[in-house]
């Protein structure tokens, strides 16, 4: 048996996830991911771990199994209360090579640094440069990022660091929660990217990646809300039942500045095309929306359906990754994963 199965046996998940003094915490991801991106990590023995999102500490008390007595994990999280929480739990299990900081992991935790493995269950805006730089040589990273700067459309990423740089060994289909500067406490809403929000009569949200163009009250974002929500042209998507992380990869990498994600109903995500005019998606339930049968954006949108098919519906793993180098006045520092056919 390997490692992480291993682990697996040895680590309690419901005294994490549904602890009897905390209860049961929202903040966990499925374990079945967890343990996949363990595997991936390919943690050893006296390794120095370095975790970003602490959640309910179940995935914590896998690595200080995994780094054994000789090693270390350092887990921060941006919420003290499931920090404290996991610190806690640690302790009622008598393990002493494990500490649970709050922080905010882009920055990473020079002070423990440098670390062998670097592990991301939260997606920052890009892969950071403290990240790299907190990193010995030959480390591995293993890290949602995203492909597209609107929500959900993410990747995992195995990442090589060899003398201070960079390099994407594999990608595979996932995502977690955004990173974020503060606790998040509305896990429905996207934390990053969310251009314009309804709130009454119901919740309603869309992320344009053409934001840069738009004015400061935000016309076009509303613009294009308010015409996926009123006397909207619908159809059925006449395919075979949509595969959402084929699909939503497939549209990040069109290239298309007009990229569109929103929120239209409860638990139903949509992709499309928008302007200030237009707008067109395609729901996770395979209806399409669009301001009308005519609409320029709804020509864009079938096209690109047309050629994901065409293409033969690309698991994400098939695309070719590249890391570019990102800057900007506002702090942003690291790379940029895009994906290419």
């Amino acid at each position: 048996m390997t490692a992480v199965p291993l682990a697996v046996e040895s680590v309690p998940e419901r005294h994490y996830t549904h602890h009897e003094g905390r209860g049961a915490t929202p903040h966990r991801s499925n374990p079945v991911v967890i343990h996949r991106e363990l595997t991936t990590l390919d943690v050893q023995p006296g390794m120095s771990v370095a975790e970003f999102g602490t959640g309910s500490g179940y995935s914590g008390g896998l690595l200080a199994e995994l780094v054994g007595p000789t090693g270390m994990v350092t887990s921060l999280d941006i919420d003290r209360y499931l920090t404290e929480w996991a610190n806690l739990i640690h302790h009622e299990r008598g393990l002493d090579n494990i500490r649970c900081f709050t922080a905010d992991g882009i920055a990473g935790f020079p002070e423990r640094a440098p670390y062998d493995r670097l592990v991301a269950w939260c997606t920052p805006p890009l892969l950071p440069k403290t990240w790299v730089d907190q990193s010995v040589d030959d480390a591995l990273i293993v890290a949602p990022l995203p492909i597209a700067s609107v929500p959900n459309m993410t990747v995992v990423a195995e990442v090589r660091v060899t003398c201070g740089q960079p390099a994407v060994e594999a990608v595979f289909n996932g995502g977690y929660i955004e990173a974020t500067a503060s606790p998040k406490t509305d896990l429905d809403l996207p934390g990053r990217w969310v251009d314009w929000e309804n709130r009454v009569p119901a919740p309603s949200w869309i992320s344009i990646a053409w934001r840069e163009s738009d004015d400061w009250r935000h016309t076009g974002a509303r613009t294009a809300l308010s015409l996926l929500l009123k006397d909207t042209h619908t159809e059925p998507y006449t395919g075979e039942t949509i595969d959402w992380p084929s699909w939503r990869t497939y549209a990040a990498t069109t290239g298309d500045p007009r990229l569109t994600m929103a929120g239209l109903s409860p638990d139903l995500w949509a992709i499309g095309h928008s302007t200030p005019t237009t707008a067109a998606v395609l729901q996770q339930d395979g209806t399409i929306l669009a301001d009308a049968p005519d609409s320029p954006s709804l020509v864009i949108l079938r096209g690109w359906l047309d050629g994901w098919e065409e293409a033969g519906r690309p698991a994400p793993e098939t695309y070719t990754a590249t890391l570019v180098r990102y800057d900007d006045d506002q702090g942003a520092c690291g790379w940029n994963l895009r994906l290419a056919r």
